[in-house]
């Protein structure tokens, strides 16, 4: 290797090999080629290692790329992970099931993920968590607030563009919906989220955090049908993790004061 091939110099190659990355748009080789081929060179490296080393590195740093392509247009509103959720500050939180969801095989099959609690035990980090899990595993993946979506569901009726905006929500991989149950929604509004469901139902994932348990949604959903449609919906064949009542983020605060005191 360090000796140029066609009577060409070091620098020459360099350039050469330099040139031919931008062409064929190979950024991490041109980046990482000089002091891997040291490397390469030090550690008598074979010809067919130093090429596999080189291509492995290209392909993870676009693997990596894409991921990163893909949680920004999930549209997270901060980043949660798996490893920061405290699991030992809410025991209602099974991490065997939390992991085993994490290996997206749910989202594979096209089920539902309800996670029902209170406000602070955790369920929008978990909805954050494990839509970041989806999106590493190359699905893809879109968070919204409930009331946000059923907004843009109503202003796309309004602007006659209602069944681009279904197909859209539809098509993503694996939908996280926020705050279900925080406000009231009209019989219009509910209505249309219940045509984005239906039009995900045993094809697409959809995953929601609501404070409120299924017997209580019917404050938000006010036709007692249509309600229990939705829980029908998002319960079939789905997945239900209860995060509890007592909110780990208010214990944490509390903790903070005393130790101040």
């Amino acid at each position: 290797m360090s000796t140029p091939q066609r009577g060409i110099t070091e620098h020459a190659a360099q350039a050469s090999i330099d040139h031919a990355c931008r062409m064929l748009r190979l950024p991490s080789i041109r980046a990482a080629f000089p002091e891997m081929a040291e490397q390469a060179t030090r550690e008598q490296m074979s010809y067919l290692g130093f090429l596999a080393e080189l291509l492995l590195t290209e392909c993870d740093d676009r693997a990596r790329r894409r991921s990163e392509r893909r949680i920004k247009a999930a549209q997270f509103p901060r980043d949660k992970t798996l490893r920061a959720f405290d699991f030992d500050a809410n025991p209602n939180v099974d991490p065997a099931v939390i992991h085993t969801l994490a290996t997206c095989e749910w989202v594979k099959k096209g089920q539902a993920l309800c996670l029902i609690g209170d406000s602070g035990t955790g369920k929008s980090h978990l909805l954050i968590a494990l839509g970041t899990e989806a999106a590493m595993n190359g699905y893809r993946v879109r968070y919204t607030l409930a009331t946000k979506l059923v907004n843009e569901l109503v202003e796309a009726a309004d602007d006659k563009v209602l069944a681009k905006t279904v197909a859209r929500y539809g098509r993503v991989d694996l939908l996280c919906i926020d705050e279900l149950g925080y406000m009231e929604l009209d019989r219009h509004g509910a209505e249309l989220l219940f045509q984005v469901l239906t039009e995900r139902e045993e094809k697409n994932s959809v995953a929601i955090a609501s404070n409120e348990s299924f017997s209580g949604w019917t404050r938000t959903f006010t036709d007692p049908r249509l309600c229990a449609a939705i829980v029908d919906r998002l319960t079939f064949a789905g997945n239900i993790i209860e995060t509890g009542t007592d909110s780990y983020r208010l214990a944490q605060t509390r903790a903070r004061v005393e130790q101040a005191i």
